[in-house]
C-alpha cells in the first residue's frame, strides 16, 4: 500500500517538530561522511567508475548503511557521493556541488569522462540543427555549446575542471581531479589534479 502524503512527510526533516536548521545540518553531515563528489556519465557501462575513483583517492564505495535502533536508515558508511548526468558534463553538476558543500563539506571533486561515450558521437551543431527540425525547438541558446558534446575527452576533462573551479558554488578549498575512464578494461587515466586552496 502506498504511503500517504502525511507519511511521506513525516520524514522530511524541515517539518519536524523543533526543527533547527543548524542543529539538523550539523547531524547529517556526521552521519553521511561524504567526502568526495564524482561526476560522470549516465551510461550503465560507465557504472565502474564509483569504484575505481574511490580506490585511487582512499574513500570508501559502495560503503553500508547505518541504521537506527527502529531499522531506519539514518547514515551510510561511503565517502563518495555520485552525480550522473549526461556525458559527465561538469555543467549539469554544480548544483549539486554547491548543496553537497553546504550540507556535507566536501574535499575532493572528480570529474570523469570515459571512453566510446555517447556524447562523442554528435556534435554541438549536430544536436541543435537535429532539435529544430525534430522537434520544432531551438535549443542554441539553452545550453552551453562547449559543454553539449564531447570532441577530445583531454580537452573536456580540462574544460569541466576549470568549469567547476571558477563556478561560485565550488569552495576554493577542494581538490579537483580529472580522469579519462577506458570501459574496455576498467583502467583510470589520471588527466588532472587541481589542488584546492587552504
Amino acid at each position: 500500500m502506498a504511503q500517504t502524503h502525511d507519511d511521506l512527510n513525516a520524514k522530511a526533516f524541515s517539518l519536524q517538530p523543533g526543527y533547527d536548521e543548524t542543529v539538523v545540518r550539523a547531524e547529517f553531515a556526521e552521519l553521511m561522511p561524504l567526502r568526495t563528489v564524482i561526476i560522470y556519465c549516465f551510461d550503465p557501462r560507465a557504472s565502474g567508475i564509483p569504484d575505481a575513483v574511490a580506490r585511487d583517492l582512499g574513500d570508501v564505495w559502495p560503503g553500508e548503511a547505518v541504521r537506527d535502533a527502529k531499522g531506519e536508515i539514518i547514515g551510510t558508511t561511503t565517502s563518495v557521493l555520485n552525480v550522473v548526468v549526461a556525458g559527465g558534463r561538469a555543467v549539469d553538476a554544480l548544483r549539486s556541488i554547491t548543496v553537497a558543500q553546504h550540507l556535507l563539506g566536501v574535499e575532493n571533486i572528480a570529474v570523469v569522462h570515459h571512453t566510446h561515450c555517447g556524447a562523442t558521437s554528435y556534435t554541438a551543431e549536430g544536436i541543435v540543427k537535429a532539435w529544430q527540425e525534430e522537434q520544432g525547438v531551438d535549443i542554441s541558446e539553452t545550453y552551453p555549446r562547449e559543454s553539449l558534446c564531447i570532441s577530445d575527452y583531454v580537452a573536456s576533462v580540462e574544460h569541466d575542471a576549470r568549469l567547476i573551479r571558477n563556478a561560485p558554488g565550488t569552495p576554493r578549498h577542494v581538490n579537483i581531479h580529472g580522469y579519462v575512464y577506458d570501459i574496455d578494461n576498467g583502467e583510470l587515466t589520471r588527466i588532472l589534479e587541481d589542488r584546492g586552496t587552504a
